[in-house]
């Protein structure tokens, strides 16, 4: 550096020098004259004076770059030793073999070195480990600091970003928050009030959620009769949650005192800087609510996650037939605009899919559009088995029994995709008919839940039904007449009725009774049905093993086991939960044994005291209050029975909410 600097301080004189010296050489060499002579003096006077020019220049810049190389020293050891930001130097082993000042004080110790750096914190071990390390948040005690870990130096370094975490935190818990609520049943209810019943109870309405408002900070406005607009933040939202939601209890109880009973149905949207988008998404939670039965609250976010609390109750039946009826015509048109209608249920479908899909292909026929069931022959068993061998003797509708490969040879624009007992797509026989169908509808019985089938034309689903054979049923009484229901299409659909309700002693209402009477009318056999139920003596015999490995706990939970390596029918395991429910002391039944999908089912089973659907969607599956199931990939019976556990404990630590 120091010859950079001399080189650029005579770069110049030292030109013109050369210039003048190589002209007095020429002048006294050619002329001997006076005049040349002058040239050599000013020669040796220039190189005189740019000599000592250059020697002052060459001093003055050591002595700069000796300052500033004291000064960057400084620095260096300033930002090292003194600047808020820890240093952390640790060998291969992870033991720390030097830090600065500031990061010991971080860890209140007066010396890190050799200590083990997952000892200062458990979170380096996933910071170092990680495959990009270079941005990690470790919190100690009340701050947080960003991490930088650069994995070839061994180098970690600390930066305080509590501040920057306490401002992002205001802002999230500002954020704004929309919520649409909804009085269940109330224009239903206020339709048999006089006109002073109608208004006490408005009033009451009104006052008991203008008061959960003005408690919690809350802005309500009422919309409509039965419909209200909340506006309020994330920080507000919280505190409802960690409350559960009281105001849905409030409600419930408070009006039942008044012999009223209503309910809330709230979809809250939230985590969008716009307020049209919250209002979509509150939307569509109140939407997603009102399928799984109203009475509790759905928290939609932006990217699509879903928290649900309440549900408590059983969803209440409706006393009208409007819906059905506009449903049914609805169907009925999008039935005659195809060339083709395929029904589909759920793998390893039950008596109420199989029921159900073949009410389903009456309804085409009856529109002369040809329908045909799809069914993976290789998943039946059971009481299902027997009733296609039943099927089987009548040609002309085993001819319209096909499978999903055929299915997809067939399938066009035109045609018209019925999936029926199921809303998931991961429960469906075939997925790949979903995705080639152009026109889908769904009818369905279950509590909505957060997986479902896009790009539906029409949704048919009454969480108060009983089954799905129950909701084809009604949709059939609205089809154009020429064509009546046979003996062994109703028969069917009663059979699917009739398991699902446990012959009529759960979820039964009086719409229930009224399709079965509707079916019997038109021919059900009920003997044919006891004999599609019927059961052998190895079946009875593996459920009674089934039992004996109940336990049951001082709360009334029972829980029974398969053996690992047995395999166990899906109506096995939903029949033995049910016989469980049956015993004295057992207010709730879960059942756990291997299928022969490979996967781990569990049936659930309860009173109405223990929401088990909540439960089963814990664990990836749904169904009803009383009545659900899922299905585990887990290695055995013991794992399942292990998270089964676990996710129990918790519902019951959080108030079955």
């Amino acid at each position: 550096m120091t010859s950079f600097f001399r080189k650029r301080a005579i770069r110049y004189p030292l030109s013109a020098l050369s210039v003048l010296g190589v002209m007095a050489a020429v002048l006294l060499l050619l002329s001997k004259s006076w005049v040349g002579l002058l040239f050599a003096i000013l020669f040796v006077i220039a190189v005189g004076i740019a000599w000592k020019l250059e020697e002052q220049t060459y001093v003055e810049t050591e002595k700069h770059i000796e300052t500033l190389s004291y000064r960057m020293k400084k620095v260096g050891e300033e930002a090292l030793l003194e600047l808020p930001i820890g240093i952390l130097l640790i060998n291969d082993k992870n033991i720390v073999e030097w830090a600065n000042p500031y990061v010991v004080k971080i860890f209140d110790g007066e010396s890190l070195i050799g200590k083990e750096l997952f000892d200062l914190s458990k979170q380096f071990n996933a910071i170092v480990k990680s495959e990009s390390p270079e941005h990690s948040v470790l919190t100690v005690g009340e701050r947080s600091y960003n991490v930088f870990y650069k994995a070839e130096e061994r180098l970690i370094y600390l930066f305080d970003i509590t501040g920057q975490i306490e401002i992002e935190s205001l802002y999230y818990a500002d954020r704004t928050v929309l919520a649409n609520i909804l009085v269940d049943n109330y224009d239903e209810l206020a339709q048999a009030m006089d006109d002073q019943t109608r208004s006490q109870l408005n009033s009451l309405v009104t006052l008991l959620i203008n008061n959960w408002g003005t408690e919690n900070g809350i802005y309500v406005k009422r919309i409509s009769s039965d419909r209200f607009l909340a506006v309020f933040n994330e920080e507000i939202l919280a505190g409802l949650e960690k409350n559960k939601f009281s105001i849905l209890d409030s409600i419930r109880e408070t009006t039942a005192k008044q012999s009223t009973a209503l309910t809330l149905s709230i979809g809250v949207g939230m985590g969008s800087p716009s307020l049209i988008e919250l209002g979509e998404l509150a939307q569509s939670s109140l939407d997603l609510v009102l399928g799984r039965g109203g009475d509790q609250v759905a928290i939609k976010r932006t990217d699509g996650k879903l928290k649900f609390y309440g549900g408590k109750t059983n969803p209440v039946e409706k006393r009208t037939r409007v819906r059905a009826r506009v449903i049914s015509h609805a169907l009925r048109d999008l039935i005659q605009g195809s060339d083709k209608v395929f029904i589909m249920g759920h793998k390893m479908p039950d008596m109420d899919a199989i029921g159900a899909a073949i009410g389903v292909r009456k309804m085409a026929r009856m529109n002369n559009i040809e329908g045909y069931v799809i069914v993976n022959f290789n998943e039946l068993d059971g009481s299902v088995t027997r009733l296609m061998d039943e099927i089987e003797r009548n040609t002309a509708l085993f001819s319209q029994f096909i499978n999903p490969e055929d299915a997809l040879s067939m399938i066009t624009e035109k045609s018209l995709v019925i999936i029926v007992d199921t809303h998931k797509p991961s429960l469906v026989i075939d997925e790949r008919i979903l995705d080639k169908a152009e026109k889908v509808v769904v009818i369905d019985h279950h509590r909505r839940g957060e997986e479902f089938i896009n790009n539906t034309m029409l949704v048919y689903m009454e969480p108060y039904a009983s089954s799905t054979a129950e909701l084809i049923t009604e949709l059939i009484e609205y089809q154009p007449k020429h064509e009546k229901l046979t003996m062994l299409e109703s028969t069917a659909l009663l059979a699917g009725i009739i398991v699902d309700t446990k012959s009529f002693t759960l979820r039964t209402g009086a719409r229930t009774f009224e399709a079965a009477s509707y079916l019997r009318t038109n021919g059900a056999d009920t003997i044919l049905v006891q004999k599609l139920l019927k059961e052998d003596i190895n079946t009875y015999i593996a459920r009674a093993k089934l039992i004996e490995t109940v336990e049951l706990s001082d709360k009334g939970i029972a829980i029974a086991k398969g053996q690992d390596q047995v395999v166990y029918g899906t109506v096995l395991i939903a029949q033995t939960a049910d016989i469980l429910l049956t015993m004295q002391g057992i207010v709730a039944s879960f059942v756990i044994a291997n299928r022969a999908d490979g996967k781990i089912g569990i049936s659930a089973r309860s009173l109405g005291e223990l929401n088990v659907q909540l439960i089963m969607e814990e664990l990836g599956g749904g169904g009803h209050l009383t009545n659900a199931a899922c299905q585990l990939e887990v290695e055995s019976v013991e794992k399942a029975e292990e998270m089964l556990k676990s996710v129990i404990e918790m519902k019951m630590e959080r108030g079955n909410s």
